[in-house]
């Protein structure tokens, strides 16, 4: 939720950023610096940059934030007119510098960098087959495992048919910024489960997870990587090829994105995520809509589906106002420490402080983006009430959270999920809400003008769009079957 964004609040973290970038007669490193910037909040735990000047790599990855991660020397170390860069939350491996990214291996046909953004589902499967092959594994992260595949084949095979190779036996999802030597590539998985776009700059092309990240660097988005495809980069920024690699019979991108994840002012999938997030608002008061004195979001995300809620609200003649009734603390950061119960629930109070004008003796609905545990929402409504509030609505723009997700989203396990085992009405006495509900999976498919069966929807159903041991699909999938794995 998005008040509960950093970990010790009990919501989801998001899942990592990528860039790549090759760039005529200036280097790379100063631009891939930027647009992780752009990019730090869908990764907090670690940086990195890999470039290569035509004659060898250069890399500097760290632990932490961005501008922790790098000190001006590290960047005028990093020469070369391409690169890939990577931030990073812990989603398969461990939370140290060996999982950190970009990954990159040395081996006979050159040197690779491989940044990844999701979560393959048979990581371990390929890693027992490599290791029964020679290939010795520095980490447990997913993405060593896609870069030792991808270098075996390279031994065999051109660029191109290389990565058309490891594509056919990785299977869950992923972006991917990859350079070979001073070749900078970015693949998208057939689903097209996790973003991935191509910008132009002055000097060259991008691939990005956001659109933000190349707004960053004054360039122009070209368009959505397409699911299945390979974008090459050509050398010193002359231009780009593309490979439709894998043609998909539907996709299954995360609706969680334009929910939550990505920054409200970044285009996935041709729809500008405020918009989306303002429709998703306007169409919360449609399905569940209730007479209130004030309506205010829970910052930052509630904030594009709180403004759609009362436009839409005003429209139809409600007196609903909107107001900005809680204040972040920007300066909470997710490692404060709260090693007692009663430090964790002051947690709340150090992050958001309600305007008590806008609260006292009136009737206040608040808007978020999804109820993980339920600890913070219980505990927002109830500082809410301390404020005087006399009545306190919750609105959410998802629907509820039921099942974990394998897809690359920290999220908590079935056991931790509020709504796995508790109805709408159950939830709403947990938290003491005077009234609470969520949207639709059907509001969701509307907004973004697709079908659901075109969603992962897995974390609201249960059913997931890659073939995972003991949960269901949605949809005719299975895994690839890899030679010499363990059972």
């Amino acid at each position: 939720m998005s008040s509960g964004r950093d970990g010790d609040l009990g919501g989801p973290t998001e899942k990592c950023g990528v860039v790549g970038a090759s760039l005529a007669g200036r280097d790379a490193a100063r631009p891939l610096y930027y647009s992780l910037y752009a990019l730090q909040h869908r990764g907090q735990e670690s940086a990195g940059i890999v470039t290569h000047d035509g004659f060898q790599q250069h890399d500097h990855v760290s632990m932490g934030l961005v501008g922790d991660a790098f000190a001006e020397e590290d960047i005028d170390d990093l020469k070369g007119s391409a690169g890939i860069g990577h931030v990073r939350y812990p989603t398969a491996g461990s939370v140290d510098k060996s999982c950190a990214q970009p990954f990159t291996v040395s081996f006979k046909s050159g040197s690779l960098a491989l940044s990844h953004n999701g979560n393959l589902v048979n990581s371990e499967e390929i890693r027992d087959e490599l290791a029964g092959k020679g290939h010795a594994f520095t980490s447990d992260g997913d993405t060593e495992v896609i870069a030792h595949d991808l270098a075996r084949n390279l031994l065999e095979e051109d660029l191109v048919r290389a990565v058309k190779r490891t594509m056919n036996r990785i299977h869950g999802s992923y972006s991917l910024a990859i350079m070979h030597d001073e070749t900078v590539l970015g693949v998208r998985d057939p689903e097209g489960n996790r973003p991935l776009v191509i910008g132009k700059v002055d000097d060259g092309y991008v691939v990005a997870s956001e659109s933000a990240a190349i707004d960053t660097i004054d360039g122009e988005l070209v368009r959505d990587v397409r699911p299945g495809e390979l974008v090459v980069l050509q050398p010193n920024g002359e231009g780009y090829d593309t490979y439709q690699l894998v043609e998909p019979e539907g996709t299954a991108h995360c609706f969680f994105e334009h929910v939550y994840f990505a920054r409200p002012d970044s285009i996935i999938d041709d729809n500008l995520v405020y918009e989306v997030r303002r429709e998703l608002g306007r169409k919360l008061w449609e399905e569940s809509g209730i007479e209130s004195d004030v309506v205010m979001p829970v910052p930052d995300s509630g904030r594009a589906f709180a403004s759609g809620y009362a436009e839409a609200a005003q429209e139809d003649g409600s007196g609903v106002e909107f107001a900005e009734g809680l204040m972040k603390n920007r300066y909470v950061g997710r490692t404060f420490i709260m090693p007692t119960q009663d430090e964790r629930e002051r947690a709340v109070r150090l992050k958001l402080n309600p305007i008590k004008s806008t609260v006292e003796g009136r009737t206040v609905t608040i808007i978020d983006d999804s109820i993980v545990r339920g600890t913070t929402s219980t505990q927002l409504i109830q500082l809410l009430k301390d404020c005087g509030a006399e009545e306190v609505h919750m609105r959410i723009g998802a629907p509820p959270i039921v099942a974990p997700c394998y897809m690359g989203i920290n999220m908590a396990t079935r056991e931790e999920l509020i709504a796995s085992d508790k109805s709408v009405e159950e939830i709403r006495e947990t938290i003491a809400a005077d009234s609470l509900a969520y949207l639709s999976k059907e509001a969701i498919a509307d907004a973004l003008s697709v079908s659901q069966t075109d969603l992962c929807l897995g974390c609201v159903t249960g059913s997931y769009p890659y073939d995972i041991d003991d949960e269901e699909t949605d949809r005719d999938v299975k895994r690839p079957v890899i030679e010499g794995a363990s059972d």
